[in-house]
């Protein structure tokens, strides 16, 4: 049986999945220059995990983040908050549909319910949720927790957490 690790912080240079028996990972971002560098690591660190949670308080850098995830992934197209269409689709480099939902201004789960929520959690692609504490009921217990914590002007912490 491996060893839970408590938590690590990222080297700039880490590049591999996080694997199911680690519970956290640390990628400190001093600055926007940062956000290719930090997508990387977020990305080799999916494995399999397709439902990603973004957490953070207003303006910590949630969707400019998703930005920069979705160009590492290969997105061609202008990435930018859905917060009142609730989803946007992208292609990835492979064709492949990734969805970015934003649950800020949601009144109400049923909302989630009612635009297929559930089908694009269930859809096996990629989807990037911002605000998931507003559907916490309608997502599925596999998933990766990323958690934005502003720790200056310009910098941020990252922190990824395996939620299995």
């Amino acid at each position: 049986m491996p060893e839970i690790l408590p938590d690590r912080v990222a080297s700039p240079l880490q590049t591999h999945p996080l694997p199911p028996f680690l519970m956290h990972l640390t990628i400190p971002i001093a600055s926007l220059d940062d956000l290719p560098q930090a997508a990387a690591q977020v990305q080799a660190a999916l494995g399999e995990h397709k439902i990603i949670l973004l957490e953070g308080e207003m303006g910590a850098g949630k969707t400019t983040f998703i930005k920069a995830l979705c160009h590492q992934l290969g997105v061609p197209d202008y990435v930018s908050s859905p917060t009142f269409a609730l989803v946007n689709e992208y292609r990835d480099a492979q064709n492949r549909p990734i969805y970015h939902f934003d649950f800020y201004r949601l009144d109400d789960p049923q909302e989630a319910i009612n635009i297929g929520a559930q089908e694009y959690f269930d859809s096996g692609y990629l989807c990037l949720i911002e605000w998931p504490s507003r559907v916490g009921a309608l997502l599925p217990a596999n998933r990766l927790l990323l958690t934005l914590t502003v720790t200056g002007p310009s910098s941020r912490e990252l922190r990824i957490t395996n939620e299995q």
